[in-house]
């Protein structure tokens, strides 16, 4: 008994020894954690200052971008009313009838709801200069009207003024506006389009270049919408004040000083 008591104390002891070790270890891991702790953080601090700077060289370039190359503002038209129009000319309409017409044209049928929509029809949007302007209100059926037009008229053109030609260089400076944002931003597109005078793996040209047909015109705008409005979310843009069909005022949201988290 007396030599089996000593066996133990024996093993007791280098158990006690190797549990000792094993406590050092486990100090010495924790140490390094910790130091592994603080790089972590101070990495991520570093990190953090890297992106703020960043974020503000990207606002300054796109607020640069958007005052000399690229200044939008919203233009005053002094575009009647067709329902108030149509009251002096037909006696017949009753007050009821011409204020219901001029409130459905001061709505838009949105997400399932009409909206009421200020803007419709009273301004527009001008890009790179004040003569080449879009309607607010998304509506460019003056373009594929006059393509449409231009099919059944022989001749060359001779109205420099025409609003097709405005609503087609709009639309391409802003193709090229929003190409340009996703470069900075680093924000990659979900809609291909393009704005340089080549014609795109379908043989067509967006915008600048041949009259497009209805469809396409519709398709390529549609696309281009759909491109600003993920560049908005991805700038944590207030949804309120966004509209699927405003082209330029949702760019004009995007880019604005008041934008807050522009550069993200």
């Amino acid at each position: 008994d007396t030599e089996g008591l000593l066996r133990i104390k024996e093993e007791n002891q280098k158990h006690y020894r190797r549990a000792q070790r094993h406590q050092e270890k486990k100090e010495k891991i924790q140490k390094h954690n910790r130091k592994l702790g603080d790089l972590v953080e101070k990495k991520t601090y570093d990190l953090k200052t890297q992106y703020e700077h960043l974020a503000n060289l990207r606002r300054a370039h796109i607020l640069e971008l958007t005052s000399v190359i690229f200044p939008m503002e919203e233009v005053k038209t002094s575009m009647r009313d067709p329902a108030d129009v149509s009251s002096e000319s037909d006696n017949a309409m009753t007050s009821s009838t011409v204020s219901k017409l001029a409130e459905a044209r001061r709505t838009t049928y949105l997400s399932g709801r009409w909206v009421c929509d200020d803007h419709n029809g009273d301004t527009s949007i001008s890009i790179t200069g004040p003569w080449i302007i879009l309607p607010n209100n998304g509506d460019y059926s003056a373009y594929y009207n006059w393509v449409e037009e231009k099919k059944t008229t022989q001749g060359p053109d001779m109205e420099h003024n025409n609003p097709a030609h405005t609503i087609s260089a709009a639309l391409c400076y802003a193709t090229q506006l929003v190409n340009t944002l996703s470069l900075i931003l680093d924000v990659n597109l979900p809609k291909k389009l393009c704005n340089r005078q080549v014609k795109t793996q379908q043989g067509n040209l967006e915008f600048c270049g041949e009259n497009l047909s209805r469809h396409r015109f519709t398709r390529a705008v549609k696309k281009l919408n759909a491109n600003i409005l993920h560049l908005c979310f991805s700038q944590h843009v207030n949804l309120d004040l966004l509209h699927p069909l405003h082209t330029l005022r949702n760019l004009m949201y995007l880019v604005s000083p008041d934008t807050e988290n522009l550069g993200r």
